[in-house]
């Protein structure tokens, strides 16, 4: 595969300099972001997280990039639920408030910082580095979301805005890697 993105991308960068790239993704990152608030008005589910802000912007900024794969965003993103989850049962918080309620407790900084920890140790074990799912695997380890609905949604926010963002970067002509 060439280091160029093709398609339109590389046509804005060509034809603009860096501004190009930065007014394709402002485009794209506001059409994926606000497709998913959409989405989420009208099935009354917050499919907008944190962690979808940085995800987009790989897409948009970097497709071609291996972090910006549609294969390491999902697994990345799926097993920092699983993680974060594990770390949330493992320090005995599930039944906690979340930490902007309770405050940050030692059990709290005990569940954040081991499961951005495994996180990344898992994500680099399996070859399938996405640093967005750092973010995810805090939001529930911090106990924002924790009931099995909640990361469901969460779960499907990704898959979401990770199926629009590739679909967008296809039909502009960008050749992003869809299973590196």
């Amino acid at each position: 595969m060439t280091d160029l993105p093709g398609g339109a991308l590389e046509v804005a960068e060509r034809r603009a300099g860096r501004v190009g790239p930065a007014a394709y993704a402002v485009a794209l990152c506001l059409i994926v972001l606000a497709a998913a608030g959409v989405v989420g008005l009208v099935l009354k589910q917050p499919y907008l997280f944190p962690h979808l802000g940085p995800t987009v912007m790989l897409f948009f900024e970097s497709p071609l990039a291996k972090p910006a794969t549609p294969r390491n965003t999902l697994l990345g993103h799926a097993v920092a639920i699983l993680v974060g989850a594990g770390c949330l049962a493992l320090f005995g918080l599930t039944d906690h408030p979340p930490a902007l309620q309770e405050g940050i407790t030692g059990a709290r900084t005990g569940a954040a910082a081991l499961s951005v920890a495994l996180i990344a140790a898992v994500l680099l074990l399996l070859d399938c580095a996405h640093p967005p799912a750092g973010t995810t695997t805090l939001i529930i380890s911090l106990g924002l979301l924790t009931s099995a609905g909640e990361l469901l949604v969460l779960a499907a926010g990704v898959l979401l805005v990770t199926v629009a963002s590739v679909a967008l970067n296809r039909v502009l002509g960008v050749r992003q890697p869809l299973w590196s």
